[in-house]
């Protein structure tokens, strides 16, 4: 069978795109530099996948921020406020790729970032692209073909990645009334065509074009835009070899679509849906020529595959349709799981047990490398012996006694409903919260975090390494922490955070502190731009052993008679932003995590925490694709956030913050969590989404955000003042708070201080305005 991947991690396996790219940003080195290391990480993946035994190796998967940006880059969907950046400034394609991602404020301008949102069920974030009636389309970028050209002058045979055009037109928004993006269609096509032109002339055999849009739950129209655009590819260009994939997902409805279109490949993500192997077998596949992709390592997760599963699907379709019309792949593409287990070498942060049950992208590659060969008539002994591992790695964990705690599974069956419920109404909870609290209208606070600046960073590497006593550790956070309580007492914020400066990652400090969590050195993951995560990874059955943010939230409220947030990451989000163990429901492993964030909300509420947030951005991001699986979902998942946040008094205000998803489809599910306040990013949509809680009539108090934490610059007073006025056009300004979008971590000390003192003043100004 012929070997093939979908895409490859582009940060590089020790963040090398990360910080050359915000080096470039910082002026710390130039665009020739940048694109060295650019090209030095896709030479190596490429070296890489070749080395393992990939027969077609992507190319066009790597991007300097977005691959959908990169879309509207290639097909001129530049929306109209960059154009003066395009003439005026005469901006090169990387600045404006950074500009349309991050926003551009200097000399004299100022334009807004495009808006961000998760790509699917996933952590990734893309950037949105922005659609009018009379857009146009024509070919700006030609990174598609240079990066082809790059890999065959290199000697790699390789396969361009497309973003399909219906998926991008899908995963779009129209900025102006009147017109559907799919109409766009038409004017789109050409762009394509001049695209798969060019690359033909290049001799390119293989594209990948990505619709994983068709794991959606498509209507007739959308389904026929599918159709229409493959026919007229292959009516173009009939020699070429179309691979079009869809991931996360069963095809559902759109199968048929799927079976009937004009390409050579279907890609099939078995992970996500085994079932659909022999859906697609009960059809008359036999009789047609169409080719099948069987994605059976997982390209999501950090488990190793199980050998023996993954040969039983291989040998069903094998038996059905013969090897040459299969080919074998990750369910989708590898960027979503971290680069090189080989890297781990440190046992305290991951014991040699739980690490030989794992696999990461470099691994995967050899994965579906092995199983191909198991798959011939006459396996390698390398092969076989591979298989005799791999069993025994599956058998070790199944039977570890490191997974299985009973005392914790017995507290998750011993859940109620009672437990899951808050004790009295919001309308008559906000009353006595407001006995306590006594704040203004329009009251202020931000989501949590404070600049991570390199001084608080570098003292946790010395803490870390025993370069700091934990006394001198525990000295400089303190003084930190105090002085960002000094700076919004200052400006007059209402709601006062500690900061958070003794976190490292909002999942991963949690992750660290909880029973059945294990962490990697080098497990990084693109989440946005050049922002990176490393997951935590979840292998057995989670408690908590000890309270693990009292201790800096109590000393920050010492320290002024203003209420300070207890800052806490929801069980949803740490589930969705874990690498999760897949051995169980991760409904069961949701409430294990919910039960021992409960424990931590009683204890920092007895500690005289009057307010406390609970984060969960992901609740959207865990959503099933298919809406038929929703509703299960969202009851596992709210009653999860439930249990976490209802073991407390009336007085006792719980927020919680969600960020750059849609969740205009899940207000019910959003209001059943009954959270007394919920903050929201709003900025970057210019509160599109408010005029969905505002046609919900959604109950408790909200605060949209202000301004967008993810672009460096910094918005006015005014522009603050004109979000919110907008926001009081369709929720009452008695529910309305005034925040940021998200936390401030990844910005540095003087934007933020200007911003959030704007953000204040606007709150003030809008005091004055609308009277108590």
């Amino acid at each position: 069978m012929i070997t093939h991947n979908l895409g490859y991690p582009r940060i590089g396996a020790h963040r090398e795109l990360k910080k050359a790219n915000e080096a470039y940003w910082a002026g710390k080195i130039n665009a020739t530099e940048l694109e060295q290391t650019a090209r030095s990480i896709r030479l190596n993946n490429w070296y890489l996948q070749k080395d393992a035994g990939i027969d077609i190796i992507p190319c066009n998967d790597f991007s300097f921020y977005d691959h959908v940006l990169d879309t509207c880059l290639m097909t001129g969907a530049i929306p109209a406020r960059y154009h003066e950046l395009l003439v005026d400034k005469q901006l090169s394609q990387l600045d404006l790729q950074f500009a349309m991602a991050r926003g551009y404020q200097k000399e004299g301008l100022d334009v807004t970032a495009m808006e961000m949102t998760k790509w699917f069920d996933t952590n990734y974030h893309y950037i949105v692209p922005e659609f009018a009636a009379n857009q146009q389309f024509s070919l700006f970028s030609e990174k598609v073909i240079t990066q082809y050209h790059e890999a065959k002058r290199a000697g790699f045979q390789a396969k361009p990645v497309l973003l399909g055009p219906v998926s991008f037109l899908l995963l779009g928004k129209e900025k102006e009334k009147g017109f559907h993006r799919l109409q766009l269609l038409g004017k789109l096509l050409p762009v394509y065509l001049e695209v798969l032109s060019k690359l033909n002339d290049l001799d390119a055999h293989y594209i990948q074009f990505d619709e994983p849009c068709l794991s959606l739950n498509l209507n007739k129209v959308e389904q026929d835009a599918i159709t229409k655009a493959y026919t007229t590819f292959q009516q173009a260009f009939p020699h070429m070899h179309f691979i079009l994939a869809s991931y996360f997902e069963c095809y559902g409805e759109n199968l048929q679509t799927a079976l009937n279109l004009p390409v050579q490949t279907l890609h099939l993500d078995l992970v996500r849906c085994p079932s659909q192997l022999d859906d697609i077998l009960a059809t008359d596949i036999k009789h047609k020529k169409l080719r099948l992709s069987l994605g059976v390592v997982d390209g999501r997760n950090i488990w190793k595959n199980d050998y023996d599963k993954s040969l039983a699907l291989i040998q069903k379709a094998q038996q059905a349709l013969g090897a040459d019309r299969l080919l074998l792949a990750p369910s989708c593409s590898l960027l979503h799981v971290p680069c090189d287990l080989d890297l781990e070498t440190d046992e305290a942060s991951l014991p040699a047990t739980i690490k030989s049950w794992m696999a990461f992208a470099k691994q995967k590659l050899d994965e579906v490398k092995t199983l191909a060969d198991l798959s011939t008539d006459n396996p390698s002994v390398n092969a076989l012996q591979d298989l005799k591992d791999n069993q025994a790695a599956m058998e070790s964990r199944r039977t570890s006694p490191l997974i299985h705690r009973p005392a914790v599974t017995a507290r998750a069956a011993a859940v109620t409903d009672t437990d899951a419920r808050r004790a009295t109404p919001f309308l008559q909870r906000k009353q006595a919260q407001q006995a306590v609290l006594r704040l203004p209208k329009f009251p202020t606070t931000t989501i949590g975090s404070f600049p991570q600046t390199p001084a608080v960073r570098s003292w946790r590497n010395k803490w870390k390494k025993g370069e700091l006593t934990p006394a001198e550790y525990d000295a400089l956070i303190k003084e930190e922490t105090a002085a960002s309580i000094r700076w919004q007492e200052e400006i007059g914020m209402d709601v006062l955070v500690h900061g958070e400066f003794e976190r490292n990652d909002m999942v991963e400090y949690f992750g660290e502190q909880l029973e059945g969590f294990v962490f990697t050195r080098y497990g990084w993951v693109q989440s946005y731009g050049s922002r990176c995560v490393k997951p935590p990874v979840i292998f057995g059955d989670v408690s908590r052993k000890d309270a693990m943010t009292v201790y800096y939230t109590r000393y920050a409220q010492s320290l002024t008679n203003r209420p300070v947030k207890g800052m806490l990451t929801g069980p949803v989000t740490i589930l969705q932003w874990s690498f999760v163990r897949n051995d169980q429901p991760r409904a069961a492993t949701c409430l294990q995590i919910a039960l021992a964030i409960r424990d931590e909300v009683s204890d920092l509420e007895a500690a005289g925490i009057k307010v406390i947030q609970i984060d969960e951005p992901a609740l959207r991001e865990g959503l099933p694709l298919r809406k038929e699986n929703w509703e299960k979902y969202l009851y596992h998942a709210v009653r999860a956030f439930k249990v976490a946040s209802s073991g407390v008094q009336d007085k006792t205000q719980i927020h919680t913050h969600m960020c750059y998803a849609e969740f205009n489809d899940i207000f019910e599910s959003i209001a059943a969590l009954d959270a007394d306040v919920i903050t929201i990013e709003t900025s970057r949509s210019q509160n599109e989404l408010l005029e969905g809680f505002a046609s919900f009539q959604y109950p408790n108090d909200i605060g949209p955000g202000v301004y967008d934490i993810h672009s460096p610059r910094i918005p006015a007073e005014e522009e603050m003042v004109d979000l919110m006025e907008k926001a009081m056009t369709v929720i009452p300004a008695d529910q309305l708070w005034v925040n940021p979008d998200c936390g401030l971590k990844t910005r540095d000390w003087p934007e933020t201080k200007a911003a959030v003192a704007a953000m204040v003043a606007a709150a003030k100004t809008l005091r004055n305005k609308v009277p108590a």
